[in-house]
């Protein structure tokens, strides 16, 4: 499907001057609607924004390409509109962009990845963006684009063709969204292979799948494969060919340098040892440990999320039943009644598998697929706290032996591994089915049966430690974990103090909780207050969205605040720290408590001390509120 074919001289606008990226979008809505193939205007920039909430679609060097299916979309339809000044996009590069698509497409297929790839193929032409920006009419801006398409594609059909000595070069290209820089580098690697002489082919991972397959038969004959890549490919097919892993940006950048390495010989040997390919993804080579160590945890905390909340709110719902059915709150409270016991039950089945899953999913970021069953084993053994002296005298280690198990096991099951590369290559296959389970299995029970009592003493030593603690030790720990939640509104503390307080549930510490979400809760809400009050300290844009955070924040979704902070740090983060940390010493103080991990506003019927919480919300969104209208400076009207 041509370009030009679906672009109307009423869908361009020539020298446009957007002050916003928001203001941007709202040009191009506006230019597809002109062009007759959007029935509902507003439904189709629904999608647009949707898109954009996952990662900006500037996709550098001055682009951008919205793009959204939609059931309001016809037909597939672009539109055109060029910036010669430049508006912020929020492009990766951090650079302006001034020449900008927007693609819309119907629900049915996926042709608007079609014409993705093609419109990225053409745009890392540089010439050609400066005379697309240039163009004193939109007559000569669709013949721009309808030469470029003619010259580029002409020859389609035979692009496929094998050289009659075969490819001597080979690469894939795959970025993790799968769209542009995938076809960004696939065309930087074709046009270097052109200019030095040297046949090419590159195989792009991108979001519609992998196209334009290397075969057995290439890779067989060439004389190496480039991997320019942010996310895995499959590489079992590479065994024992010269092969280069680097990232995306570097088959954009420097795709020469890659492509006379192969051609040099200056490139290391592919082993496959059977592995996952997913093992194999090369990023992480250029990240510290101390960040991989961060990954790891962060892939064991996004999986058991949706236990522990989807968990965590049936058991609240059945405290709230017991608690309106007037059943006396005992030890059994949670289970008198007939539906309030089914609800813990379901949502203990679920809550269970929280330390397990954490555990697991860290082995697994750490040693794929034979490091999940080492971590869920070790995660179940510190639930259980198994020891040698089974069953007698058990102390579960709780979640510090559950991270033990992910990271100690996961490492382990490397080593493990390691060990295994001397074995004959003949039981290569019966590695990742017998030998790696059986030996993980053996070496995590071992570590776990000898570390759980010592991890379960420290774990009732440190649950003791917070149940005995005085009121003042309290408030200040109160005040930490609230102000740690809005330190980075998701990042490393606000997860660590996320992760403390759901562990803290599961050892009877509701009070923790309670302090936790209440400081995730007022960023948001001490900002939509003082979009509210002080006008004059925010621009439009932000006023416009101010309200939204209302909603955010009593739902305690705390990254509502993120786009305040990054616009001024220095001035929101602190303003909306102290905040929350008032409100989470408050909470403590007021001895509120919370057994549902999530939930914000709609969990409050089953917070102890509901209305002093309330108080503490208020007291914390209004401190915020306020420090924001001293800290913040006024905007300039243009």
């Amino acid at each position: 499907m041509r370009i030009v074919d679906l672009l109307k001289k009423e869908s361009i606008q020539l020298n446009a001057s957007p002050t916003s990226k928001q203001e941007a979008i709202d040009m191009l809505v506006e230019l597809q609607a002109k062009g007759g193939k959007i029935a509902d205007k507003d439904e189709y920039k629904k999608g647009i924004l949707a898109r954009e909430e996952k990662g900006s679609t500037a996709v550098g060097e001055g682009v951008a390409i919205p793009h959204a299916k939609s059931e309001s979309v016809t037909a597939p339809s672009l539109a055109a509109m060029t910036v010669p000044t430049g508006v912020d996009y929020e492009a990766l590069d951090d650079e302006p962009s001034n020449l900008l698509f927007m693609i819309a497409a119907p629900n049915d297929g996926d042709v608007h990845l079609d014409v993705l790839s093609r419109l990225m193929t053409i745009l890392m032409d540089e010439d050609f963006r400066k005379d697309l920006i240039n163009a004193k009419s939109e007559d000569e801006f669709l013949n721009i684009i309808d030469k470029m398409e003619k010259e580029k594609f002409s020859d389609e059909s035979k692009k496929d063709a094998v050289p009659s000595s075969g490819y001597k070069v080979l690469a894939v290209t795959a970025c993790p969204t799968g769209i542009a820089h995938t076809y960004m580098a696939a065309e930087a690697l074709e046009k270097a292979g052109k200019k030095l002489g040297i046949s090419i082919k590159v195989e792009t991972n991108g979001s519609g799948g992998a196209k334009n397959i290397l075969t057995d038969e290439e890779i067989a004959e060439c004389d190496g494969i480039i991997i320019a890549a942010d996310k895995s490919v499959a590489m079992s097919r590479f065994d024992g060919k010269k092969v280069i892993r680097t990232k995306v940006s570097d088959g954009i950048k420097k795709p020469e340098e890659l492509i006379n390495r192969i051609t040099s010989g200056d490139a290391p040997v592919y082993h496959h040892e059977g592995k996952a390919d997913s093992s194999v993804s090369s990023p992480d080579n250029d990240e510290s440990f101390g960040r991989k160590l961060y990954k790891h945890l962060m892939n064991g905390v996004s999986n058991m999320l949706p236990f522990t909340v989807a968990g965590g709110i049936f058991i609240a719902l059945a405290f709230l039943i017991d608690s309106l059915g007037g059943a006396p709150q005992d030890g059994d409270f949670g289970t008198h009644l007939a539906a309030a016991a089914w609800f813990k039950t379901i949502g203990g089945y679920a809550f269970n598998l929280m330390i397990p899953i954490l555990a697991g999913y860290i082995g697994k970021s750490i040693a794929d697929r034979p490091g999940l069953l080492v971590g869920m084993a070790g995660g179940a053994m510190a639930v259980s706290g198994a020891t040698f002296a089974l069953p007698a005298g058990n102390v579960p280690s709780g979640f510090l032996g559950a991270l033990l198990a992910g990271f100690l096991g996961g490492y382990l099951m490397l080593l493990l591994e390691k060990a295994c590369d001397r074995m004959p290559k003949s039981l290569n296959g019966i590695k990742p089915v017998l030998i790696y389970p059986l030996g993980g299995l053996g070496i995590v029970a071992i570590m776990m049966c000898a570390v759980n009592p010592i991890m379960g003493w420290l774990n009732v030593g440190l649950a003791n430690l917070l149940t005995n603690m005085g009121s003042t030790s309290k408030i200040l720990l109160g005040c930490v974990l609230g102000g740690m939640m809005s330190i980075d509104m998701g990042g490393p503390f606000n997860k660590a103090a996320y992760v403390f307080g759901t562990a803290s549930i599961a050892s009877g510490n509701f009070d923790i909780m309670a302090a936790v979400m209440i400081g995730g809760m007022v960023p948001p809400i001490a900002i939509a207050l003082a979009t509210t009050f002080f006008k004059n300290k925010f621009t439009e844009e932000e006023r416009k969205n101010g309200p939204v955070n209302y909603i955010m924040g009593l739902s305690f979704i705390t990254e509502g605040a993120i786009p305040y902070a990054a616009a001024d740090p220095m001035r929101v983060i602190p303003a909306c720290m102290i905040g929350a940390a008032t409100a989470g010493g408050l909470s403590m103080a007021f001895n509120c408590t919370l057994r549902a991990p999530h939930g914000g506003i709609f969990v409050f019927p089953v917070v102890g001390n509901p209305i002093l919480y309330v108080i503490a919300l208020l007291v914390g969104s209004i401190v915020g509120m306020l420090l924001l209208g001293l800290f913040k400076k006024k905007v300039t009207k243009k």
